[in-house]
């Protein structure tokens, strides 16, 4: 089999399908592999007209139908799967060749095996891929890591079959060595479960609160998608509100189990903001209200339990309710975004990885599931200031969430009052007030922790570290 194939693809699920056709769609010949050969056989035949495919059967075939050096993309599920295929074709490549995978993997994994690799010459570049299905096809967001070298073999490749900001921007960068690129995108996925909660409280609120129906929350989401929270969660959340079941006439919202599952990256975001001591609250409720959801058992053996009743409100009431859900909604969201890029900063110091803020504002512009309007001012934010601490800093953020928090506070009042859950507003407003405060309880928490323990304690007025003896004359000594 001759070398002609500029880039290949093995593993041709939905996904990895999409990702060949788009890259055969933007004039490059590509290798395409299964490890079942009918779905090789079956994507070319189908799909042959859209650009040039080299079918290949076997692991060997795809090896040497690539030019060098090789440009390989695992499309498969995470962790033994993807270590499987890169034990059968690493033996088959050369120094210099370049493996991406662009799985949601595991960024730990994804260090470990660029190491591995890189002894033997062989580039591993992580990639995180976001769009789903139809970004996978027409343009995605996408996040890749590796080598500098390894970009400059591939990037103009994923320049070109990205998706492409309104400015015309790629919407692909490259994060960082190793990890970087599946770190950013696991934190994408953390924001985009916090983005998709704050979601669903606003609609619980309008449809408990202000009595709305589906169909008028629809409009409501219509309307506030042509303002500032323009975004393509939002417009598809018009989408499936105003959407009838077929086989009943009832608001499809009504017949859905209210049971939302999860893949993982969202509960790994939290698990690695907790190793990195960073605060993402709002993203951590997110993901226990999946889990919450999922526990039938529980919530029908408290349904029993006493609540509020709650008060209908006037139309009128019911509109300006609305609306200070939306200033709700739009200052969580703020919130969300501040945590996420907090832990990436985190992260890339963490592991010396150097990545650029203001780049994964960019790509995140165009193609991922939480493209939204704002994201060409947080852009804007650290490209001005690079060493931003955290977006509530950022003067223009501060002034908006600032004027919203009114209307924020009364709607999670309001919430509260009518037993309305709503985790993650409560969430952010709680780090948005533990942010601005000029002193929080943890001198007491440190109290007891020095009584309880011995763990020390440090001083406002002085340097150093101290411990009170507690028992006896309670005095204090410097332990340092």
């Amino acid at each position: 089999m001759s070398s002609t194939a500029q880039i290949g693809v093995t593993g041709l699920a939905v996904m990895g399908s999409n990702l060949a056709r788009n890259f055969a769609r933007n004039g490059y010949t590509t290798a395409v592999h299964n490890r079942t050969a009918s779905k090789t056989r079956a994507l070319v035949e189908e799909f042959g007209h859209e650009g040039t495919f080299i079918a290949a059967e076997s692991a060997k075939e795809f090896a040497d139908a690539l030019e060098r050096p090789r440009r390989l993309v695992i499309m498969v599920k995470a962790g033994e799967p993807t270590d499987a295929v890169i034990h059968e074709f690493a033996p088959l490549l050369e120094p210099g060749d370049v493996i991406i995978d662009g799985g949601n993997a595991h960024f730990e994994d994804t260090r470990r095996r660029e190491r591995e690799l890189r002894e033997q010459g062989i580039h591993f570049v992580g990639v995180g891929i976001s769009g789903g299905e139809e970004g996978a096809l027409l343009g995605p967001s996408i996040m890749p890591g590796g080598s500098p070298e390894s970009w400059e073999a591939l990037g103009p490749m994923l320049e070109k079959i990205s998706a492409k900001a309104a400015d015309g921007t790629p919407c692909t960068s490259h994060m960082g060595p190793d990890g970087a690129g599946h770190f950013v995108k696991m934190v994408h996925n953390g924001i985009e479960y916090a983005d998709m909660q704050l979601i669903a409280e606003a609609y619980h609120l309008l449809r408990e609160v202000a009595g709305y129906s589906p169909a008028r929350i629809a409009e409501t989401f219509r309307e506030w998608n042509r303002g500032r929270l323009d975004s393509y969660l939002i417009e598809i959340t018009a989408v499936v509100l105003a959407h009838t079941d077929a086989a009943t006439g009832r608001p499809y919202v009504d017949v859905v189990a209210d049971a939302a599952e999860q893949k993982g990256t969202g509960r790994w975001t939290v698990q690695i903001a907790l190793d990195l001591g960073v605060p993402v609250s709002g993203i951590a409720e997110a993901v226990f209200a999946r889990a919450v959801s999922g526990h039938g058992e529980l919530r029908a053996a408290s349904r029993t339990l006493a609540g509020p009743v709650a008060a209908a409100l006037a139309p009128e009431e019911a509109d300006a309710f609305a609306a200070r859900v939306e200033q709700a909604l739009y200052a969580s969201k703020i919130v969300s975004y501040t945590q996420g890029f907090h832990q990436i900063q985190a992260g890339s110091e963490e592991y010396g990885w150097g990545v650029d803020p203001g780049a994964v504002a960019s790509l995140w512009r165009g193609g991922c599931i939480i493209r939204a309007a704002f994201l060409d001012r947080i852009r804007a934010a650290y490209d001005a200031r690079p060493d931003l601490p955290s977006l509530l800093a950022d003067e223009r953020f501060a002034q908006e969430i600032g004027a919203a928090q009114d209307d924020w506070r009364a709607v999670l009042a309001t919430a509260v009052g009518q037993g309305v859950p709503v985790p993650a507003f409560a969430a952010s407003l709680a780090y948005y007030d533990a942010l601005r405060a000029e002193r929080l309880p943890a001198a007491l928490t440190q109290g007891q922790r020095d009584y309880f323990g011995a763990h020390t304690y440090r001083r406002t007025d002085r340097e150093g570290s101290f411990h009170t003896l507690w028992s006896g004359d309670r005095s204090e000594v410097r332990t340092d």
